[in-house]
């Protein structure tokens, strides 16, 4: 299946990806199976502490999720265009990094599934770096 506009990967060869950003810019990702609460659940909980506050779209996953775990959930509903809530709350960071990764990924032309976890962890390096990006910083950063 195409995307409705044509243009793009087919939605049915499009591969889940959880990204997860805090206020400090921290960054984690990972490859999804599918978008079901037990697979983002299984990736996503190992990145969060324990005082943890979720804030995510108004997807049901992250519902299931945060009554499972007992993790404070603050869900922002953009299809009804909030953004913010309560002036606090937001995904903003995340967005915005999802938007440069995919702007980043797109001179590539497509990435193998088998790779795509390398490339993810290629994009977290230059963001950590950003202004320090040389060699040197490059081997002592690489994981």
């Amino acid at each position: 299946m195409r995307r409705p506009d044509g243009a793009g990967t087919p939605l049915d060869e499009q591969v889940p990806v959880l990204i997860v950003r805090d206020r400090y810019r921290l960054t984690g990702d990972a490859v999804l199976s599918d978008l079901t609460a037990r697979s983002i659940g299984a990736e996503l909980m190992p990145m969060l502490g324990p005082d943890a506050l979720l804030c995510t779209d108004t997807s049901r996953a992250y519902r299931v999720i945060a009554r499972h775990t007992g993790i404070r959930h603050e869900p922002v509903n953009l299809a009804a265009g909030e953004r913010v809530r309560q002036r606090v709350f937001h995904i903003q960071n995340v967005n915005a990094y999802d938007s440069r990764l995919k702007q980043w990924m797109r001179r590539f032309n497509g990435v193998a599934t088998r790779y795509l976890d390398s490339y993810l962890g290629w994009r977290r390096m230059l963001e950590r770096l950003h202004d320090n990006l040389n060699p040197q910083a490059i081997l002592l950063n690489a994981r």
